[in-house]
């Protein structure tokens, strides 16, 4: 049977996900390049493509040698990182990845000054983010969760906002795995971007505008 872009939901996700990733990296590279990084037919590309742009995930550019360009569109960008999250949680190497990622942003952390943070977000990474702050001896000072019905997450405090943290704290860790973009942005708005720290598998970089606003 022929492969086609509906066969088999996983694949889907992977390849979704593979190519969102490599249009980020590269929008103008060829079709045929996609097509040898994703390990997948050239015509299942170009119908991933199709179906990318027409879900909004993508838009299309001009570039030069009579190619076009592909662009992540803001709801690409969310796509892609909640494929990554789901990814990543399905896969053994969610812990491995969020134990790496956890302890770069909190030597970073450090090396700032930066020794009470606060997490936003209840999750499976908040919990990997505690036990990492406690091996670099920074102090997780709180959990900021408006929706979590507990008031403590892995003996740390759960607070609804920023200001209910007593106090306050030096930096934010997000560690909410379906933040977007517009949620770190907002954070940032709050603290400053350079006390916002986000770890790479959530696939979030805060802008140049919100970076140079802040």
């Amino acid at each position: 049977m022929p492969q086609t872009a509906r066969d088999d939901e996983p694949d889907n996700a992977r390849i979704v996900l593979g190519l969102l990733q490599s249009v980020e990296r590269d929008g103008a590279q060829s079709q045929r390049k996609l097509a040898s990084d994703l390990g997948i037919a050239l015509g299942l590309v170009n119908a991933y493509l199709k179906r990318c742009v027409k879900k909004g995930l993508l838009k299309i550019g001009q570039a030069p040698a009579r190619r076009y360009a592909y662009y992540l569109t803001p709801h690409g960008f969310a796509e892609k990182s909640r494929l990554t999250v789901e990814y990543l949680s399905d896969s053994f190497s969610f812990f491995r990845a969020a134990r790496e990622d956890c302890a770069s942003v909190l030597r970073t952390a450090h090396a700032r000054g930066f020794n009470r943070v606060a997490l936003a977000g209840v999750s499976d990474l908040a919990e990997i983010a505690i036990i990492c702050a406690l091996e670099q001896g920074i102090a997780v000072v709180a959990v900021i969760d408006a929706k979590s019905a507990n008031d403590k997450f892995v003996g740390t405090p759960v607070v609804s906002s920023l200001g209910a943290i007593p106090g306050g704290c030096d930096a934010l860790l997000v560690t909410d795995l379906q933040a977007t973009r517009e949620f770190v942005a907002a954070l940032a708005d709050q603290v400053g971007a350079e006390r916002v720290l986000v770890p790479a598998l959530l696939g979030i970089r805060l802008n140049r505008r919100t970076e140079s606003a802040a």
